[in-house]
């Protein structure tokens, strides 16, 4: 491009203990576009964003911003700069209130005091540039996902900025959230602001990214515009190979009903739902953000309480509505959010794998720390799970290496039913297509999968049949032949009338 950059980063590089995050990576952005950052977990784009916004100090290089060289060494310094950064992982404290999250450490004061009015106006006048119909006096912790995401980019915008980075901005949006935040970026590059998006939707580059560079292995390996490339050669540029099939159905024979749902209610949530799921079967759920897919999964897995209802596992009712009665009747749940839900972020890879089988590797009550080091290494093997050794911490994983991790851990309690909620929101193309291929491995196995996702390509790529959701009302279970994304988009929107269920033996 002949416009001259705003940004210039030549040469980065950057080592922690036994890793190579960075090796002679380059990054230029010019004024007033979307710059897409692109690779897998651990290719380096976090890290190189972190250098460009003072989290991290480069080992070398040089960076350049409208032609000074800079070099912030904290966030508070490049925000001075107009350097602003969203990151993946929300960093919001549940504690305060909106409007008091908006504005944390910048409050607005008058002779020493807060000015709660001008914070609470000024938040709110935030808010409706994203379209999110929030009170800025309410308390964060009461927000859902996609509502604190939207916080987190208030938060951002309060700032002036000449450069914005976001990473993984829309991972907890619904798609009229999405196209709502593409319309705030597409005006703030119109005023000249400079965006570099990180995604691994990679769909998304292409509404939303004017140029993309795509890092592997710490290094820059091409640039491209965005108009002017596809999918396969961008996945290529990533993983230094053709995927031709990146969400590849296996056939496996449908077996008898594994999980049985009849009648499940939770008043204002969901209503009446009837659903099964046969052995070596996989039933999406498809839904708007707000259509009940979550809380529909929580409800069979006993994580949230019911009014009416039953839930039966092999044929066999679950008598004690939680988490504990399903695991032991073979139902296992891999939640949305990984780090507050799905994880302890502070043990070690082994332990995480191994919290729901304590009774296998467990004599007289006491934990087999040599069983249950060899569990650990035979599941981190069949995963390809990337740790320096069992020992180390799972928060210091990258965000697809921390999935196979919680999927390891229901493989290790041999479940018969898996609930999977989002699998793979926030990680690469490369580990996309590796649990892909396990979930492949398990219904082949006569596992009996209940899939929600956010993905169309992946419901429609996976799916036997797809349940679509609606205001926590079942609207009808569609046959793989008859799921197309307009249908499931009608159907998720109320926009026809329920649909009779269909089972699995009538499709097959």
């Amino acid at each position: 491009m002949n416009v001259e950059p705003l940004l210039r980063m030549q040469g980065i590089c950057k080592q922690f203990p036994g890793v190579q995050a960075l090796q002679e990576a380059d990054l230029e952005v010019v004024p007033g576009e979307v710059h897409v950052l692109l690779g897998e977990n651990g290719a380096g784009k976090s890290t190189l964003v972190k250098v460009l916004c003072g989290q991290n100090l480069a080992d070398s290089g040089t960076m350049a911003l409208s032609g000074e060289t800079i070099q912030p060494t904290s966030p508070l310094e490049a925000e001075k700069q107009g350097l602003v950064m969203i990151h993946q992982e929300l960093n919001l404290v549940p504690g305060l209130t909106v409007a008091e999250n908006i504005f944390l450490g910048h409050e607005p004061t008058s002779v020493g005091l807060i000015r709660q009015e001008a914070m609470r106006r000024n938040s709110l006048e935030l808010l409706q540039k994203l379209r999110c119909n929030v009170d800025p006096e309410s308390p964060t912790a009461e927000l859902s996902v996609a509502e604190q995401q939207l916080v987190e980019i208030a938060r951002a915008f309060r700032v002036q900025a000449r450069l914005l980075v976001m990473d993984e901005p829309t991972a907890a949006l619904s798609d009229t959230e999405i196209e709502t935040l593409f319309e705030v970026i597409r005006s703030l590059c119109r005023d000249g602001v400079a965006v570099i998006y990180i995604s691994h939707r990679l769909n998304e580059i292409f509404a939303i990214g004017d140029r993309v560079t795509v890092l592997r292995d710490g290094r820059t390996v091409g640039t491209r515009q965005a108009q002017l490339t596809d999918m396969d050669e961008l996945i290529q540029l990533m993983v230094g190979r053709t995927i031709s099939e990146q969400i590849p159905k296996r056939p496996a024979p449908i077996g008898d009903v594994v999980l049985d749902v009849d009648g499940l209610t939770r008043t204002g949530v969901l209503s009446p739902v009837d659903l099964s799921v046969h052995a070596g079967e996989i039933v999406g759920v498809a839904g708007l953000m707000g259509s009940g897919r979550t809380e529909l999964a929580r409800a069979i897995f006993g994580a949230d309480p019911t009014d009416a209802g039953t839930v039966r596992v092999a044929g066999q009712v679950l008598p004690k509505r939680d988490p504990a009665g399903s695991i032991a009747a073979g139902l296992g749940f891999i939640t949305e959010d990984r780090k507050q839900q799905g994880l302890v972020l502070q043990c070690s890879v082994a332990e995480n794998i191994t919290l729901t089988s304590l009774d296998d590797i467990s004599r007289l009550g006491v934990i087999d720390l040599g069983a249950e080091r060899q569990q650990a290494e035979v599941l981190i093997e069949k995963l390809h799970i990337r740790a320096t050794s069992l020992d180390q911490k799972t928060v210091n994983l990258s965000g697809g290496n921390q999935q196979k991790v919680v999927l390891a851990r229901w493989l290790a309690a041999r479940c018969r039913v898996l609930l999977f909620d989002e699998p793979t929101r926030g990680i690469d193309v490369a580990s996309k297509v590796e649990i892909y291929a396990l979930i492949g491995d398990l219904v082949e196995q006569g596992v009996a999968i209940l899939l929600i996702s956010s993905e169309m390509p992946e419901l429609l790529g996976l799916a036997d049949r797809v349940a679509v959701m609606h205001e926590g009302e079942l609207q009808g279970i569609l046959p793989r032949a008859e799921a197309t994304q307009r249908r499931i988009m009608e159907l998720a929107l109320g926009q026809e009338p329920r649909l009779e269920s269909t089972n699995a033996g009538e499709t097959q």
